[in-house]
């Protein structure tokens, strides 16, 4: 008797022992599979058209962050309704850490207040990562313009109202608001001429249909490099590396004038903060590659960092600036 209750003693140890050793082994390796993140590639959802300028922002600093990293990232390009469906996409994702979005000023910030039935909230229904990237708009003319500086052009317009028309790539973009801005600030009206792409207005504005374009620097720098269109501001606080000589709206009289499409990185909400952390930290070591400044600033974009409580605030202040310019200019989507 006395050896059978040893023995079953002994299997209870044996028993504990294993299972104390089982739950300290799961404890030693849960860190281990936190870290691991990401063990599959990440989705970066672009919505807009390959080749385009987001697109190819996005391509670049995703592979710098996939090659320093080791990870595996994919482009997947979801064009339409604005952006809104590629946001939508991701804002109704698993909150897994594997499906991101490039969102920008349009989608995040302008399309909350323009489509009244937007199917996503972007300070509630994403996570804010982090920003990328920044570009600002360029206001050109012909280069046979009579028109040199933003002076002139507000002569003009003073002198004769709503005569002076302007392009931009459709009502509602942040082309198009920046115009609606500057002509508050000026106390001037033009005549909105929207289009739904880049290569009709600039083709217009050449031939002398249009006497103004409003776009970003990267879609009209190859026209004004060659000589076919005249810069006459940026709409950035400061001048662009790409266009030294063209002097800012802010410093053509209108003080604190500021108008830019950002692009930033997010994700579902619910995302953990620990990934939040992780992915932060990676696309703010990419953008600071020297390689990769200098290849965005030959599309007319800028790098810019920010923490997501940074990137967050951002996206919640425009929402509000964006909202009522907007709202007094009566912008509708096409």
């Amino acid at each position: 008797m006395p050896s059978t209750c040893h023995a079953g003693a002994a299997r209870r140890f044996v028993l504990a022992a294993s299972a104390f050793a089982a739950l300290t082994a799961g404890l030693a390796s849960a860190p281990a599979c936190a870290q691991a993140y990401p063990s599959r590639p990440i989705r970066l959802i672009v919505p807009f058209p390959a080749g385009g300028g987001t697109d190819l922002i996005a391509r670049e600093v995703a592979n710098k962050v996939a090659t320093s990293n080791g990870w595996s990232i994919i482009i997947d390009n979801k064009p339409g309704s604005g952006g809104n469906l590629g946001v939508d996409a991701a804002a109704k994702a698993p909150a897994d850490g594997y499906t991101l979005v490039l969102g920008q000023t349009s989608n995040l910030a302008i399309n909350p207040t323009l489509y009244p039935k937007l199917p996503y909230k972007p300070e509630t229904d994403l996570a804010p990562v982090g920003l990328v990237a920044q570009a600002p708009l360029v206001l050109v003319v012909a280069a046979n313009s009579p028109y040199k500086t933003l002076a002139d052009v507000i002569a003009a317009a003073k002198a004769k109202p709503e005569t002076l028309n302007y392009a931009s790539s459709g009502n509602g973009t942040v082309a198009h608001l920046a115009a609606e801005l500057l002509q508050k600030q000026a106390g001037v009206k033009f005549t909105h001429v929207p289009y739904k792409g880049a290569a009709q207005g600039s083709t217009d504005l050449i031939g002398g249909q249009i006497q103004m374009y409003m776009s970003s620097v990267p879609t009209l720098i190859g026209y004004i490099k060659n000589g076919k269109m005249r810069a006459i501001a940026v709409t950035s606080q400061q001048r662009t590396a790409d266009l030294p000589n063209v002097p800012t709206v802010a410093e053509s009289g209108y003080k604190g004038f500021e108008a830019v499409t950002w692009f930033g990185v997010a994700g579902p909400d619910g995302l953990p903060k620990d990934m939040v952390a992780k992915l932060n930290t990676a696309f703010n070591q990419a953008i600071g590659d020297a390689e990769v400044k200098k290849k965005l600033a030959a599309q007319g974009a800028d790098v810019r960092g920010s923490t997501p409580e940074q990137f967050g605030a951002l996206i919640r202040s425009d929402i509000v600036r964006w909202g009522k310019v907007v709202q007094e200019s009566g912008a509708k989507v096409d």
